[in-house]
C-alpha cells in the first residue's frame, strides 16, 4: 500500500490527468501487455448494455496505475488507486447502454509496464446472495487470498460463504470456519473485559490509570480508564510514534516499549476528554490492566471469561506474531509480479487487536449484544453510548465500538486492519441483523460490508436522499468560465490536519486539485465558488476576500474542514537554512534535512527520502511517517529544531545538532 496508516482525508483524494496516448477495445479474458509513460494515459473502450456488472484488474508490474471509469457521457463514475504494485482491481455497474472508458494513468508521473485484463462482464445480480458473489469476485479462486461473508437478520444467519484461499502454500480454501485476525475489531472485546471487571468491583472506569501503573508520568491531569477506552487520553499513539523511528512494525513489540511511548512523552497531546484521537496505546494499556487486577495473562483471562462462556470455541488472543494459531489464515500483500507475499502480524497488538476468530464465532458475539450471557444490558448500553467531550460535543465512539447510522438504521460497528488482515463488524440492533466480513488480503475493500448491508437489508432501510431529485437545476448544467478559477489557485493547509496541503491549479479549461502525496483529481464547478471533487463524495467551497482572492476554503467531506491559503514560498537560499541533522531524545531517532536541487528532502537510513512541501511559514508537509514538520527558532532567529506530527502522534521534538 502507498501508506500503511490512514489519515481521514488522504485516502479519499485521488485522481489523474486524462490526456490519452493509446486506445484499446479489449475482450473479456484477453490480457493486454503495455507500457505507460509519464503524463500519458491509455484508454480501454468497452461497449456495454445497461445493468451490467464489470470486473477487471491491472497488474502494476513496474508502474503505479490510477484507474478511472468514464460513462458514455464521459463523466467520471469511479476511481481506483490502491496498492502501488500488483493488481489494481476495478469494479463498476452500468446504468445506461453505451461506450464506457477505462482510463489508466500513471501515479505521480511514474513510468513502467503493466498488463490489463477484463475479467468479467455480466448482468447485475438480482439477489443479495448474487450481489455478494459479484462483490467478492476479486477475492475468489485458488490463486488469491480471499475472505468470508456472514449476514444475520432476526438473530439468525441468513448467508455465509467463503471465497478464495486461506493459505496459498498449502491450497487451503477460505471458509466460514477459517480462523482470522480481526485487527482493531478486537477492541470491543477488550472493552467488555474492562466493563466486566468494573461490575465485579475490581476497578472503576473513573479511576486514574496511574492508580494501577504509578510509574506512568503525572501530567497534572487525570487520565481515566474511560479516557483510554474512548480514545480521549491525550497519550501519543504507539504505532504512529514508533513509525517515526523507521522501525518495522511487523516485528515483536515488547509491552515495555509501549509503556515507554507514554513515559517518554513530555506532555499530553490534549487534555483528557477534550479531543477524540484514535489511539492504540490506550488499548494496549487496558490489556496490561486486565493482567494487573486479575493476576492472569490477558489471553487466558479472555478465554475463560468471554470466549468459553459464549462457546466461541475458535477464538483466541494471539499474544505475539510468532504464536501458533490452529487453522488460521495467512496474511498476504500484493507484489509487483501480480502475486502475493506472506506477511506477519503487527507486533504488540494485544488489547488493541490480536484476536483471531471466525465469522461463526462472531455471530455468537452478535447475539450477546441483544441477549447478554456475558455481561448485561447495562454494560451493552454503556458500550454503545457515544462519549461526550468536555466541550459538550458528542463523538461517534462508545467503548470499543463506533456508533453510526445506515439507511435509517442504527449501525454499531468497528473495522480492523492489521498488516494484511482486514475485517468489518456491523451490527444493526433494530433488526437483530449483522454483516461481518473477514479477509487475509491487504488489498481487500472493507466498503463491501456497507454494500452488502444495503443489499440484504434493503427492505428495512430508508432510501438515501438524492439531492438531484430535489433540485430544479442540475449541478452538471452550471456554466463556469475556467479563467475565473485563477483567484482560487494556490496552496491551502487544513487547520485540523497541519501538513496536509491541497494545491489548486488550472491548465487551460481543466481545473484540478492535488493533495499531499496524492495524484491530481479534476474539479467541476457547481457555482461560482463551490466545486465538486470529481469521482468522490466531496466538495470545496472557497471564501473570497473583497471578491479578489480566496484566503480560505472549506472541504466538505465527512464533515466540514477549514483550510487556509499558504502564502509562504521560500527560495533556494532560504531553504538552505533548514538543512542539517536533527535528533529526538524522546524517540531516539535522527533525521537529516538536505537540499536536492530546489527541494528539501527528509532522510533517515531506515526510510526512503521524503520530500518536504512548504506550508505555513517555517512549516512543511511531508508524508507518513512524518506528515508535518514545524521548525522552531531562538530569539536570534536561528533554527533550533522542529516538531514532527503525523495525525495520531503530534509535536515530537527534534533538536538541531551543531
Amino acid at each position: 500500500m502507498k501508506n500503511f496508516y490512514f489519515l481521514f482525508i488522504l485516502l479519499l483524494l485521488g485522481g489523474s490527468a486524462l490526456s490519452q496516448d493509446k486506445t484499446f477495445e479489449p475482450k473479456v479474458q484477453e490480457q493486454i501487455n503495455e507500457s505507460l509513460k509519464k503524463d500519458i494515459s491509455h484508454t480501454y473502450t468497452v461497449e456495454l448494455d445497461s445493468a451490467r456488472f464489470v470486473y477487471g484488474r491491472v497488474n502494476q508490474m513496474t508502474v503505479d496505475v490510477v484507474v478511472t471509469i468514464l460513462d458514455p457521457a464521459k463523466k467520471k463514475l469511479q476511481e481506483f488507486d490502491g496498492p502501488a504494485r500488483g493488481n489494481e482491481i476495478f469494479l463498476f455497474e452500468t446504468e445506461k447502454a453505451g461506450k464506457y472508458q477505462i482510463v489508466l494513468s500513471p501515479f505521480e508521473k511514474e513510468e513502467g509496464n503493466y498488463s490489463f485484463k477484463l475479467e468479467a462482464v455480466e448482468p447485475i445480480a438480482k439477489t443479495p446472495e448474487g450481489k455478494a458473489d459479484q462483490l467478492m469476485l476479486p477475492y475468489s479462486g485458488d490463486d488469491t487470498p480471499g475472505g468470508v461473508v456472514l449476514v444475520m437478520k432476526d438473530g439468525k444467519i441468513i448467508f455465509e460463504k467463503g471465497y478464495g484461499m486461506a493459505n496459498l502454500t498449502y491450497d487451503v480454501p477460505f471458509t466460514p470456519s477459517t480462523v482470522t485476525n480481526i485487527g482493531s475489531t478486537s477492541k470491543q472485546f477488550t472493552a467488555m473485559a474492562i466493563k466486566l471487571l468494573e461490575e465485579r468491583g475490581k476497578l472503576s472506569l473513573n479511576d486514574d490509570i496511574r492508580k494501577y501503573f504509578p510509574d506512568l508520568p503525572d501530567f497534572g491531569k487525570t487520565v481515566t480508564i474511560r479516557n483510554l477506552l474512548t480514545h480521549t487520553s491525550g497519550y501519543r499513539e504507539v504505532f504512529n510514534t514508533i513509525a517515526m523511528t523507521g522501525r518495522d512494525l511487523s516485528g515483536n513489540l515488547e509491552r515495555e516499549k509501549i509503556f515507554n511511548v507514554v513515559k517518554n512523552q513530555p506532555e499530553l497531546q490534549n487534555d483528557p476528554g477534550a479531543e477524540w484521537n484514535y489511539n492504540n496505546t490506550g488499548y494496549s494499556l487496558l490489556a496490561a490492566l486486565v493482567e494487573k487486577v486479575t493476576d492472569t495473562p490477558f489471553p487466558e483471562w479472555m478465554q475463560n471469561n468471554i470466549f468459553k462462556p459464549l462457546r466461541m470455541d475458535h477464538t483466541m488472543v494471539r499474544a505475539n506474531p510468532g504464536q501458533v494459531v490452529p487453522n488460521r489464515s495467512m496474511g498476504y500483500s500484493p507484489t509487483k509480479e501480480a502475486g502475493f507475499e506472506e506477511v506477519t502480524d503487527l507486533g504488540g497488538a494485544m488489547g488493541a487487536g490480536g484476536i483471531y476468530t471466525t465469522v461463526e464465532d462472531l455471530a455468537k458475539w452478535v447475539k450477546n449484544y441483544s441477549d447478554p450471557k456475558v455481561g448485561n444490558k447495562e454494560i451493552v448500553k454503556d458500550m454503545i453510548t457515544p462519549f461526550v467531550l468536555t466541550n459538550g460535543d458528542t463523538t461517534k465512539y462508545g467503548l470499543g465500538l463506533q456508533i453510526n447510522e445506515l439507511g435509517g438504521l442504527k449501525n454499531i460497528n468497528h473495522g480492523g486492519a492489521d498488516v494484511a488482515h482486514r475485517s468489518m463488524f456491523m451490527y444493526f440492533p433494530e433488526i437483530e441483523g449483522a454483516v461481518i466480513v473477514e479477509s487475509n488480503n491487504a488489498a481487500f475493500d472493507l466498503g463491501i460490508a456497507k454494500k452488502l448491508a444495503q443489499s440484504f437489508f434493503k427492505d428495512s432501510m430508508k432510501e438515501e436522499d438524492d439531492p438531484k431529485k430535489n433540485s430544479d437545476v442540475s449541478e452538471d448544467d452550471f456554466q463556469f468560465d475556467p479563467e475565473k478559477f485563477d483567484v482560487f489557485t494556490g496552496k491551502y493547509e487544513l487547520e485540523e490536519a497541519p501538513g496536509f496541503i491541497l494545491t489548486f491549479k488550472r491548465d487551460g479549461e481543466r481545473i484540478y486539485t492535488q493533495a499531499t502525496g496524492q495524484p491530481e483529481i479534476d474539479l467541476q464547478a457547481i457555482s461560482d465558488t463551490v466545486f465538486k471533487v470529481v469521482g468522490i463524495s466531496a466538495k470545496v467551497s472557497f471564501h473570497l476576500k473583497d471578491d479578489k482572492e480566496a484566503q480560505s476554503l472549506t472541504l466538505h467531506q465527512n464533515g466540514d474542514h477549514l483550510a487556509k491559503r499558504i502564502n509562504w514560498s521560500p527560495g533556494q537560499e532560504e531553504l538552505k537554512e533548514f538543512t542539517g541533522r536533527y535528533f529526538s531524545n524522546e524517540i531516539e531517532t535522527l533525521f537529516t534535512v538536505a537540499l536536492n536541487d530546489s527541494t528539501l528532502v527528509l532522510k533517515n537510513y531506515q526510510l526512503k527520502d521524503l520530500e518536504m512541501t512548504p506550508a505555513a511559514e517555517d512549516s512543511f508537509g511531508v508524508e507518513f511517517p512524518i506528515v508535518e514538520m514545524e521548525f522552531q527558532r531562538n530569539e536570534s532567529g536561528e533554527i533550533t529544531g522542529f516538531r514532527a506530527s503525523n495525525g495520531r502522534a503530534r509535536g515530537i521534538l527534534f533538536r538541531k545538532e551543531d
